[in-house]
């Protein structure tokens, strides 16, 4: 077969719904990511009733936050050791992070500064890509 009689991506994804299960699948996501950061979510009450028993005994709270800072800190370590090979590394670094950031207001903070510069990255992504496709699509 020869290449020019190959489908392009935009193609491809025009006839198998590429572009459409691409936007369904962001939209999912970005709804189960708002869902699993309301305050009110199960998970989170669970945790704050936890963290409540344990700050009523200061040994345990140092005890709680050691084990928090060396788990959340090997959980980053970690993923940003994943992030160049193929597999989950963002997230890795993310969930380290997100552990830290019960404890820790600077890895709260980093988390939504890394957050954000995601968000900005894959709207420059989604739009070079459209661009490169409509380029495409005129030659």
């Amino acid at each position: 077969m020869h290449p020019d009689s190959l489908p392009r991506h935009a193609d491809q994804a025009a006839a198998w719904g590429g572009q459409h299960l691409s936007n369904d699948l962001e939209r999912t996501v970005r709804a189960e990511i708002a869902e699993g950061e309301r305050p009110d979510h199960a998970v989170r009450r669970m945790l704050r009733r936890a963290r409540a028993w344990v700050s009523r005994y200061p040994g345990l709270e140092h005890a709680y936050r050691v084990v928090v800072g060396i788990l959340g800190g090997t959980l980053s370590v970690i993923g940003l050791l994943l992030v160049p090979l193929p597999g989950p590394g963002w997230l890795v670094v993310f969930l380290g992070l997100a552990v830290l950031g019960t404890e820790f207001r600077w890895a709260q903070r980093i988390a939504v500064w890394l957050k954000r510069q995601l968000r900005r990255f894959w709207a420059w992504w989604k739009a070079r890509r459209a661009q490169r496709d409509a380029q495409g699509t005129t030659t």
